[in-house]
């Protein structure tokens, strides 16, 4: 059987990864046979969780319900694509996804190292192999979460996937993040190498920092397509609840955010060991942390899967990691401390070393609004939540400080700036954001809002800053080598990606920011109930309710509404938001139309987007009429099988499967009928429908992709640059 297959696979695949750390500690000793041995070691255990997932993966797509973790998150009615990625929908294929890419970036990272730091690798791999043990031996030893469990007897269909996870978001939303968080176990694991070998210079750094970019990236679209997800999806008109797993997501990625600039200080000066190696452990215990919201069920969100048995083994991984490494560092002080210090609070180390301090204290503040749950029931007794509003007044301030020292970063030098110099690169950053505030106080309503007349503002300062370095360089360049200015911008930037990667990720992060304080500053929400042919108007735009709409899917009945909605006389925009209900496929339901109201409600926005606002709209049908009619359809079905099916049934227990498969033709013809009559009595049913215009959303998503491509760009290696020129050359 495929799951025989797939389970032997994962206890090779655990079997293993003991091998290789077993190994690579032995090699610690000097051997380089067993060194090469682990390294070996980890490329099979790649192949086999490769085998592992191939197999998950073709029993999703073959609709092998002999698999538990199909027949429960998957159906034969299920799309394709969506059964594709269905895996890492249920725990168990979410383990089986972080063996699975830890495998693949533990590869990668042994491949690139192994004529490299060959005092510091082994320990690293033991890290990496011994995190391995941990997640394989969790499957298969952890209770019920082995994803190759089978089920007897075997059912013929199974419950289907969450509705909810039928969006394009939520297809790589969970992969991307997961890849985040996996990503940052090899700098970790270097990290913990480079404490023990006592090796604590930049060498372990610069072998790490493209996985740590690369964790950043994708934890970054992680978080965004997460943030698409529920603008579009869940119906409440928002993008960020601060949701204890979307909080557990940002904790990770603010830390990374911190540690990349923190390394370029060690990599130029020297100096911040003991803050990178403590920084790194931070970010990786953060991302165990995000999958133990995730797995534990500990606290509420609409992310979470629960209750189950493995968030005490993921507490107690957090625990070792916590207790082992920082004994490590706290053991290695004396190699960590640096004899330099920083020169002058003019400079750029100390612009990084603030900007380090104001994202750690914004990850404080997430923190603790995200477990003060837990913190006020351990202190009262009492459980108790912080909403949205204490977030955004103790965050939106570091935003803004942050936005500033954006900009102040990248003109600043090392060492320090002298007072001539300070004038020169602040002067025309200064006058832009100057032209920039008036003008916003006279043509705009950004008075009314401080935080975003500041966050405004201060993006004037930024965007005109990274311009006017990136076009200093280019001159200077021209001057010296002759060309355009824009192709010296480009030979710039490629001989230093970093650099100008880091400029790109600003530039982004400065367009979201401002989004955010646009949309949530000057947004319009209302609630308008409407009878069919009623208008209203919200801010400028004129909404009519033009008739509903009513149509079945194979597993949901689909309310909406037609909208027209006008602007100044002329059409805007033509929307058509619904409310879906979907059965409920486990059995659990009750039998007939009815059912379709007892399973999982998802809306479907509808949206008229524009880089000047967004005109959001969603509807929340008034089901009381349609749900009386089916009942009363119901009713009569059953008795009808009662009084005329199951006499036949009894008669002749042969006819039971035909005589079923017909009962199920007939009771889909009884609810196409009723929602025939429904629709064709027309009748004068009010729908509540929740219109928002919200200024300069898509500036959100456009800033993010811009942050993407800049970080991208950032960690491309350099190899593959050059040797790209050189081909151009060879042409």
């Amino acid at each position: 059987m495929a799951s025989d297959f797939g389970d032997a696979a994962l206890w090779l695949a655990f079997l293993t990864a003991i091998f290789a750390a077993a190994a690579a500690l032995v090699g610690t000793r000097g051997d380089r046979r067993w060194v090469d041995s682990s390294r070996y070691a980890v490329y099979s255990f790649c192949a086999l969780m490769v085998i592992c997932v191939v197999v998950m993966e073709h029993a999703f797509l073959t609709d092998d319900f002999s698999f538990n973790v199909v027949a429960t998150h998957s159906s034969i009615e299920t799309p394709t694509f969506y059964k594709f990625t269905a895996m890492w929908s249920s725990q168990e294929g979410s383990l089986l996804l972080w063996a699975f890419i830890l495998s693949i970036v533990s590869t990668i990272s042994l491949a690139a190292t192994r004529h490299k730091l060959r005092d510091l690798v082994p320990w690293a791999t033991a890290v990496m192999m011994g995190i391995a043990v941990f997640f394989t031996g969790l499957m298969l030893l952890g209770g019920d979460v082995n994803p190759f469990t089978t089920i007897s007897p075997i059912p013929a269909d199974g419950t289907g996937l969450n509705p909810l996870l039928q969006h394009p978001s939520m297809i790589i939303h969970p992969p991307m993040l997961y890849t985040g968080y996996v990503s940052l176990t090899v700098p970790f694991a270097f990290a913990i190498g480079a404490l023990i070998s006592r090796r604590v210079d930049a060498a372990w750094i610069k072998s790490t920092r493209g996985f740590a970019l690369i964790a950043w990236t994708f934890l970054s679209i992680g978080i965004i397509l997460g943030a698409r997800w529920s603008y579009t999806e869940l119906g409440w008109g928002g993008y960020w609840a601060w949701d204890p797993v979307e909080n557990a997501s940002v904790m990770p990625w603010l830390i990374t955010t911190a540690y990349i600039h923190s390394i370029m200080v060690q990599e130029k000066r020297g100096m911040l060991k003991v803050w990178n190696v403590s920084l790194i452990v931070a970010s990786f215990s953060l991302a165990l942390l995000g999958t133990f919201l995730v797995r534990s069920g500990v606290l509420q969100s609409i992310h979470a899967f629960g209750d189950s048995t493995v968030g005490p083994y993921f507490l107690s991984l957090i625990g070792v990691v916590l207790i082992g490494s920082t004994w490590l560092i706290i053991s290695r002080l004396d190699i960590l401390r640096s004899d330099r210090r920083i020169d002058s609070l003019a400079s750029r180390e100390s612009v990084f070393l603030i900007n380090n301090l104001l994202l750690i204290a914004l990850c404080a503040v997430v923190f603790w609004g995200t477990f003060f749950p837990l913190i006020s029931e351990f202190l009262t007794g009492t459980r108790s939540t912080l909403a949205a509003p204490w977030f955004d007044r103790y965050t939106t301030p570091v935003a803004v400080i942050l936005v500033l020292f954006t900009g102040i970063g990248p003109m600043m030098s090392w060492r320090r700036i002298s007072w001539e110099g300070a004038k020169r690169v602040f002067t025309v950053p200064l006058i832009a954001a100057g032209i920039a505030f008036v003008l916003l106080l006279l043509f705009t309503d950004a008075a009314n809002s401080i935080w975003a007349l500041l966050i405004f503002t201060l993006a004037a300062f930024t965007v005109t800053a990274l311009i006017q370095e990136t076009w200093r360089a280019a001159a200077a360049r021209k001057k010296s080598v002759g060309g355009s200015i824009f192709a010296s911008i480009w030979s710039n930037a490629t001989r230093n990606r970093r650099r100008y990667g880091g400029y790109v990720v600003h530039l982004g992060l400065v367009v979201l920011l401002v989004g955010i304080a646009a949309s949530s500053s000057f947004e319009t929400k209302q609630d308008i109930e409407l009878k069919p042919g009623q208008s209203a108007v919200v801010d400028d735009y004129k909404v009519t309710y033009v008739h509903p709409t009513l149509t079945r899917t194979e597993q949901a009945l689909v309310f909406g509404a037609e909208l027209q909605v006008d602007r100044n006389g002329k059409s805007f925009a033509r929307l058509n938001p619904t409310r879906q209900y979907h059965q409920i496929t486990d059995g659990t339901g009750s039998p007939g139309i009815a059912s379709y109201f007892e399973g999982e409600a998802t809306s479907e926005v509808g949206l008229k987007a524009g880089m000047r606002s967004d005109f959001w709209t969603s509807v929340e049908p008034n089901t009381k009429e349609f749900q009386r009619r089916a009942r009363m359809a119901d009713g009569l079905f059953g008795a009808f099988m009662r009084q005329k099916v199951l006499p036949v049934v009894q008669k002749n227990p042969s006819r039971a499967e035909a005589v079923s498969a017909a009962a199920t033709d007939l009771l889909s013809l009884t609810t196409d009928k009723v929602i025939a009559g429904y629709k064709k009595d027309n009748l004068e049913v009010p729908v509540t429908i929740r219109v928002i215009v919200s200024p300069m959303v898509s500036w959100i998503w456009v800033g993010a992709i811009i942050a993407i491509i800049g970080a991208l760009f950032a960690a491309w290696p350099s190899g593959l640059l050059k040797r790209s020129r050189g081909r151009k050359k060879t042409a």
